[in-house]
């Protein structure tokens, strides 16, 4: 008898532990898309799970454990805020030169299908600093540099502590262009002929405003895919798509994906869910958790 009370609370404890792996397991899987970064919010079209969000979009953030990341060719870029309503992103490059930080020689570069759908804001500018008298945005692509709110080469070197050193250096004032984001996607700083960029953005806002106090990085304007997303989200689902086809779905459950929205889903319970799970190692803690259930019983007769 004392045996089978043994054999008995083993079954049990054992029930007890495949259970609430079996808990743990279905919780992961219906939280398949995270809607936070730390504190920044994930929505549509982003995502940081794949499959989720647009397929346009897909491996361009990524989640650690204290920053969101703006992944592209050259690198990736912090990103400080994303505004849904207005459609932008702000990022920052750790490694790009600012008024208070010289960095080594660095390029920005995106992707195609990046300088298609989210490419940086009109009122974000590149600064091309220290150029030699031959580079080719003061000579042959001399129209690719405009006047910025008034602002000069002259302002920038005197004020900024890190590029007071390049005038230090030539005892005149080294060339500078403030250039859109079309002469940075072309040619590279090689080519440029300039050994430092910087780059600012809500420059509208600047005019009369000292280098010093300059919003530094990047606002990126993303456009957002009509896939009837909002009818999805309004049926209670998420938007999403197929991993293999980049099709548009309508994620409903771990059961049950629309193409359009969930309004014909049905009601899906615990144990429905893991019959139809495609974890085969789901589907053998189950059967393992009813045999040793079917055991204990047996033992206690």
């Amino acid at each position: 008898m004392a045996n089978q009370k043994s054999f008995f609370l083993t079954f049990n404890l054992l029930t007890i532990y495949l259970i609430l792996l079996l808990l743990s397991q279905c919780q992961q899987i219906h939280s398949t898309c995270r809607n936070f970064c730390n504190n920044i919010p994930i929505n549509y079209p982003f995502s940081i799970d794949d499959g989720c969000g647009a397929p346009q979009y897909r491996h361009m953030l990524n989640c650690s454990t204290t920053d969101l990341f703006f992944l592209t060719p050259s690198g990736n870029y912090k990103v400080q805020s994303i505004d849904y309503e207005k459609k932008t992103m702000t990022i920052f490059d750790p490694a790009m030169s600012t008024c208070s930080i010289l960095q080594p020689h660095h390029d920005f570069k995106m992707s195609e299908i990046q300088s298609a759908i989210i490419p940086p804001s009109p009122d974000t500018i590149f600064i091309l600093v220290n150029c030699s008298v031959d580079s080719p945005v003061l000579n042959h692509y001399k129209s690719n540099c405009f006047n910025f709110s008034g602002h000069s080469c002259d302002e920038l070197y005197g004020s900024c502590t890190s590029f007071k050193l390049f005038h230090m250096l030539s005892n005149s004032t080294p060339a500078c262009c403030f250039t859109g984001y079309e002469t940075v996607k072309y040619m590279s700083m090689d080519i440029l002929d300039c050994t430092h960029y910087t780059s600012v953005y809500n420059t509208d806002r600047l005019a009369g405003v000292g280098p010093l106090d300059w919003l530094y990085g990047m606002k990126l304007s993303f456009s957002v895919p009509d896939t009837g997303c909002e009818r999805c989200a309004k049926s209670g689902g998420t938007c999403g798509f197929d991993v293999e086809t980049e099709m548009t779905q309508c994620i409903c459950s771990i059961t049950s994906n629309a193409t359009r929205d969930c309004a014909g889903g049905r009601e899906i319970n615990f144990a429905d869910s893991y019959r139809t799970s495609s974890f085969p190692g789901l589907q053998l803690l189950y059967i393992l958790a009813l045999g040793a259930i079917s055991f204990g019983i047996l033992l206690r007769r």
